[in-house]
């Protein structure tokens, strides 16, 4: 993978380079599985809760729209948090944090609230942003620059088997329930009851864990203090912030609304339509093995630019297609959403030095671009049609195109 930037060192140094990452790495990997896993469940629980409570797409959408409104409210907080108390205790509170939003599905089922469950999932959601800022920052510190997007991509991978596994858990066990009689809310509960257990386990063993000790540094831009009074005057990260608003929100918009999108095209019962959602994330699963190889050879911005150009025009065939075409050409923009996220990420923070860990907080604030695209095409499609609610990703995809050929250049505001 070429360098990002010739003047560019390393984002963060581990204190001894030669320290042993695997169990750090091994724990990042199941930190992303239930990531990649909770997250992706949420487009079983849009077209579910839509049925269960007779809901309209905006309203169904509003699953997405609490969940990662939380990311805009939440993240810059956890990122002077995570600051203060180190990467490693960062992910054992996230964890502790996912378990009780998870719990509370069960008293929200009980109740059969559906105001509830959003509360729950807020919950849910906050223990997942605060793992998101702890876990990204600390794994382009385990190692040199040059291979954190690669670094990055591969562990994104790890967590693509969680997205990939989470239709077809949703169709098995969620979405099959639909046609019996007072299991609209119950099916959910002890799915996650399940999942908080899993949470707990997992946050014991990390808090148990030696993990390498991360410092960060402050390098690679020459600055002076005056010329960085703030964390805002870094260009790539200014910019970088709107790309990963615009990556999550398409990326979200599109997983949360393919479900009822197959089953219109094909006319298929909804938890058949479900499990095609299997290959969208399957997509970016193999995507991403392709991509942490080809960023270790290629330019990261480059193939930045191609993967959102690819989305762009696989998305524009779907909706001009019928039938099968329509379909697994929209599925297909999951392979090439595969690297986008890491690239962006690893582009945006690059140069930052000792403001990674708040950059990250930064970044992480603009995944709220989940709630707030895949809202605004939730009310599109209620008012127009598929083909008008789609193009608001292309829209988010053409900004990508954009920070991939200029956006992501360093420099002062």
């Amino acid at each position: 993978m070429a360098n990002f930037s010739t003047s560019t060192a390393s984002t963060a140094e581990s204190s001894n380079p030669s320290q042993n990452y695997l169990p750090a790495l091994i724990s990042l990997g199941v930190l992303y599985f239930m990531n990649g896993f909770i997250t992706c469940l949420n487009d079983t629980l849009v077209p579910f809760f839509k049925e269960g409570f007779t809901l309209s797409y905006a309203d169904s959408s509003l699953v997405q729209f609490y969940f990662f409104l939380t990311y805009g409210l939440m993240s810059f907080p956890a990122g002077i948090v995570v600051e203060k108390i180190g990467y490693k205790n960062g992910m054992v509170l996230g964890f502790a944090i996912a378990a009780v939003g998870a719990l509370l599905f069960y008293p929200a089922a009980d109740m059969h609230l559906y105001y509830l469950f959003l509360c729950a999932l807020f919950v849910l959601a906050i223990g997942i942003v605060v793992l998101q800022v702890a876990s990204n920052p600390y794994i382009t510190a385990l190692g040199p620059a040059r291979t954190a997007s690669s670094r990055l991509t591969l562990i994104q991978a790890i967590g693509s088997i969680g997205t990939t596994t989470a239709p077809l858990f949703g169709a098995s066990f969620i979405l099959s329930r639909l046609e019996e009689s007072g299991a609209s809310s119950d099916a959910v509960k002890y799915p996650y009851l399940g999942i908080a257990a899993m949470l707990v386990i997992i946050a014991l063993v990390v808090f148990n864990l030696k993990l390498p000790k991360i410092s960060t540094t402050a390098n690679s831009i020459e600055t002076t203090a005056a010329e960085r009074r703030s964390i805002f005057s870094f260009r790539n990260l200014n910019f970088g912030s709107w790309a990963i608003f615009a990556y999550v929100g398409a990326e979200v918009s599109i997983g949360t609304f393919l479900t009822n999108y197959i089953s219109d095209t094909l006319r298929l019962p909804i938890e058949e339509a479900n499990a095609f959602v299997t290959y969208y994330w399957g997509g970016m699963l193999v995507g991403r093995l392709i991509g942490s190889y080809l960023l270790q050879r290629l330019k990261p911005s480059s193939i930045l630019t191609f993967c959102a150009a690819a989305a762009i025009a696989l998305i524009l065939i779907s909706v001009v297609s019928t039938g099968a075409i329509a379909v697994w050409t929209m599925i297909g923009v999951g392979l090439f959403n595969s690297v986008m996220f890491a690239i962006i990420f690893a582009l945006s923070v690059e140069g930052l030095g000792k403001y990674t860990t708040k950059a990250s907080g930064i970044l992480s604030t603009a995944i709220a671009g989940g709630a707030i695209v895949s809202f605004s095409q939730g009310y599109l499609k209620d008012h127009f049609s598929w083909a008008i609610a789609f193009m608001l990703p292309v829209v988010c995809y053409a900004y990508i195109v954009f920070f991939g050929i200029n956006g992501h250049r360093q420099g002062k505001k």
